[in-house]
């Protein structure tokens, strides 16, 4: 908001025709496991109640969610960021939790979350600050039962509103089925959930003219893999930006950095997302992001040293059983939008 004050201040006073350029943050963060201590006996959540072998319990619980808000927070740096995806929420509890009992309640954050028909009853979700972003609809888009193991999963949100210029801004927040049984067994699953996502991307592009697509999210794969590449159909940006294309903002970093949002043993991946359509790469628009603009958040308090590896890996909240206090075993990605105010 001192951004937008000041830009204010500045036109209102300024004889002559003013634009002024926000700044507008985009975060996706997979928190890992963001569960309250109260049993759902709709759900299998029993590995994070107080009676379980982690003992998760109030305290564990609210350190939790001032972790959370921390990163959240630093992850915005001088300026909070407008839109949040999240994933691995329990409820609409947790939510209400990290946006009203946490440093974050000041920041004045509202939320819409999925109630999917997960069996350990986990969610996505997504946070948006009102005064940059007017929410004019939200849906669930239901997978149906797995291909592999028959089962129901993660519903994929998608969230539509309304930017300071009036654009439509369209953002979807996915976490698709686990590698469970290795890659090449569950790759259908995340397949199915891909072409899910894509039908719903496809029926932006026919309906708008600039469509303005954001798809953020974990996926369970990387940028390299089959949901991306052949379904999803999202590249790194090239020189000739179609308007009616996906363009995955992290795919060419994933080659240059040795490091990325997960570690499995000794390798980083990038299992995490940041894709969003042409139009919102044309910097004579309104409202856009660059691949410069978009990044893993390597912050140093969200790591700790890999003493089996070597280097340094996510600091989670649990290794194995045993409680750390850390953060997520995902690092959070972001982009930085640029917002053309004209007064």
């Amino acid at each position: 908001m001192k951004h937008f004050l000041f830009a204010f201040l500045f036109c209102f006073t300024s004889p002559v025709f003013c634009q002024t350029n926000l700044p507008f943050n985009i975060l996706f963060w997979n928190v890992e496991n963001l569960f309250d201590c109260k049993h759902d006996s709709l759900k299998n959540d029993t590995d994070f109640l107080p009676e379980s072998l982690k003992h998760w319990n109030t305290y564990k619980y609210r350190n939790k969610l001032t972790a959370i808000a921390k990163g959240v927070v630093a992850a915005g740096e001088w300026s909070s960021p407008a839109i949040i995806g999240l994933c691995e929420v329990e409820n609409d509890s947790v939510l209400y939790d990290l946006t009203q009992k946490t440093n974050l309640r000041n920041i004045g954050y509202r939320y819409v979350v999925t109630q999917s028909e997960d069996a350990r009853g986990i969610d996505v979700a997504l946070l948006y600050l009102p005064e940059y972003f007017r929410l004019t609809k939200h849906e669930s888009l239901k997978v149906g039962k797995l291909k592999i193991g028959n089962r129901l999963t993660r519903d994929i949100l998608h969230v539509e509103g309304v930017l300071l210029t009036s654009d439509t801004l369209d953002l979807f927040v996915a976490h698709f089925p686990s590698r469970f049984g290795g890659r090449k067994y569950s790759e259908p699953n995340r397949i199915q959930v891909a072409k899910v996502l894509r039908n719903a991307v496809d029926s932006l592009f026919s309906i708008r003219e600039k469509a303005n697509i954001v798809i953020m999210g974990d996926f369970n794969d990387y940028p390299d893999n089959r949901c991306v590449t052949e379904i999803l159909n999202a590249t790194a940006p090239t020189k000739e930006i179609s308007k009616h294309q996906l363009y995955h903002l992290l795919a060419r970093k994933r080659e240059k950095y040795t490091w990325g949002t997960y570690k499995y043993k000794n390798e980083w991946g990038v299992l995490d997302h940041f894709i969003v359509s042409g139009n919102l790469l044309d910097h004579t628009q309104d409202f856009y992001t660059s691949e410069q603009q978009t990044d893993i958040l390597k912050l140093g308090f969200l790591l700790i040293e890999d003493k089996k590896y070597g280097g340094s890996k996510p600091f989670r909240t649990y290794n194995g059983m045993q409680y750390q206090a850390g953060y997520s075993d995902h690092l959070p990605i972001r982009s930085t939008f640029t917002l053309k105010l004209e007064d």
